[in-house]
């Protein structure tokens, strides 16, 4: 079985071949970094254009690489959501079309759920386990049942770390794409320098806050002026600030699963947070002090790429669970939806 993929929730244009046997036989993506840099952030419908000029493109490339034509695709998956919307629908409509030309199944894929299960790519990893789901839209602890089976253990109540990173970088000075680069900053820093504020940590339940951290960032930028060792130690200690609130929450989501009679079989971070690499140093410790393994998905597969979907096409069609060309594409789809939320 031979799945393809595509993802154009964002502002990567991105296409993935995978079988059902775990192999990747293509990973194809455009960025769109030199589109998007002077805003300092993604304009939505400059994304959308993007998309649609790389696509035929990228769907060659990607059949050149796994040495294959359209004839050999068993599906198509397609990210519908959640994401920005014009972006969502180019690749939506673009899927929909080959399914319709070659009558192969379409599969309507939850950009999230495609990166809940990644790593079931790379491992043979057992349900359930507990995920922590980190990006630029995204901070969630979900209790990972099966395909199609989330159970919500916490979310944000304000801003995404995600964006806590990216808005942070941008006042530092650090530029877009902001993440990788306050990562790269802090190497030259302390993460004492700064006394940042921890939202949330200590306290009860799983949820998650960052817009007071990233409110304190901007305090401390005001006060000072930017000069290369400030910046790396800004860089560091927010870098710290971030994995302590991480850490915590997480858990306390093993503490209350524990206390639920819930075990799981695995730690997993997911998303493009995940591949920070301090982030990931952290969540080892707390995995090996609850005596859990730990993975993370490769760095290429933490941000948006066609691979995820296409596997996450390969889990979903092997149940039977295919779409309609009807389906809709949605701005909003949380996971909540397929999933109970816990009990407060």
């Amino acid at each position: 079985m031979l799945i393809l993929g595509l993802e154009t929730s964002c502002d990567e244009t991105a296409v993935g071949i995978v079988s059902a046997e775990r192999q990747i036989l293509a990973n194809c993506i455009a960025m769109q970094l030199k589109e998007h840099e002077p805003y300092g952030g993604v304009v939505p419908e400059i994304a959308a254009r993007a998309h649609l000029d790389h696509l035929d493109d990228l769907v060659r490339r990607a059949l050149a690489e796994a040495k294959i034509t359209l004839d050999d695709i068993d599906g198509i998956a397609v990210t519908t959501g959640p994401g920005l919307i014009g972006g969502v629908m180019v690749g939506a409509m673009y899927g929909k079309a080959i399914a319709a030309v070659r009558q192969i199944p379409f599969m309507a894929i939850n950009h999230l759920e495609a990166h809940a299960l990644t790593v079931r790519l790379l491992e043979d990893i057992a349900f359930p386990y507990l995920l922590l789901l980190v990006s630029g839209g995204h901070s969630q602890l979900l209790l990972v049942l099966g395909v199609g089976a989330y159970r919500r253990l916490g979310t944000t109540i304000d801003d995404a770390v995600g964006e806590c990173f990216d808005k942070s970088a941008k006042l530092l000075g650090l530029g877009y794409p902001g993440g990788p680069k306050l990562e790269h900053a802090a190497q030259k820093g302390r993460a004492d320098a700064f006394d940042l504020p921890r939202p949330m940590l200590g306290r009860p339940g799983c949820d998650f806050s960052f817009s007071g951290l990233k409110t304190a960032v901007r305090q401390l930028v005001m006060a000072q002026s930017l000069s290369p060792d400030f910046v790396a130690n800004a860089a560091a200690s927010l870098q710290a600030a971030i994995a302590d609130i991480l850490v915590d929450r997480t858990q306390n989501a093993l503490q209350f699963l524990q206390m639920d009679n819930q075990n799981v079989t695995t730690l997993v971070v997911a998303g493009g947070v995940a591949a920070n690499k301090s982030i990931r140093s952290h969540l080892t410790a707390l995995a090996i002090k609850y005596n859990l393994p730990f993975t993370a998905p490769p760095v290429e597969l933490c941000t948006d790429n066609g691979v995820m979907v296409a596997w996450a096409g390969v889990e979903r069609l092997r149940l039977g669970l295919t779409d309609g060309l009807d389906v809709a594409s949605r701005p909003r789809w949380p996971l909540e939806a397929l999933s109970t939320p816990m009990q407060k």
